[in-house]
């Protein structure tokens, strides 16, 4: 009996340590055309990475026409990569990670927070300059 009580104590204890960090999920960006999936990096599991997964029709079909590598101007925005290789810095805050902007074709340093009232904070920058988006959660 000992034993199964120790056993669920454990496994209460243990399971924040496997809990999703806030900031994975599904994501409306600012203007609520697109979603982006955010979750652990399909190579670094401890990194965060998102893609697109849903863009307000009739974007839907939209290529990466503006991306400067003349392969991947014919690839479908709906399901590519946009934002790669956040480390934790810990409360719900990322850095170090990188965001592609399909509108531009350009790709910024970025960072990602967790804000009090459950939006996402996104800041792409460039040096010590940023701009940043507040995204909602989708579901």
């Amino acid at each position: 009996m000992r034993a199964i009580a120790l056993a669920a104590a454990l496994t209460l204890t243990a399971a924040p340590a496997f809990a999703a960090d806030p900031a994975e999920g599904e994501w409306f960006n600012q203007n609520a055309s697109g979603k982006i999936r955010i979750g652990p990096c399909p190579s670094q599991a401890s990194k965060l990475c998102g893609a697109i997964s849903w863009l307000r029709p009739p974007n839907d079909k939209a290529l990466d026409s503006n991306n400067p590598d003349p392969k991947l101007k014919t690839r479908p925005i709906q399901g590519m990569p946009m934002l790669w290789g956040f480390k934790s810095s810990g409360h719900g805050k990322w850095t170090g990670g990188k965001i592609y902007d399909p509108n531009s074709g350009k790709t910024y340093d970025s960072k990602i927070s967790v804000n009090p009232n459950g939006t996402l904070k996104v800041e792409g920058c460039i040096a010590v300059i940023c701009q940043a988006q507040t995204w909602k959660r989708a579901s």
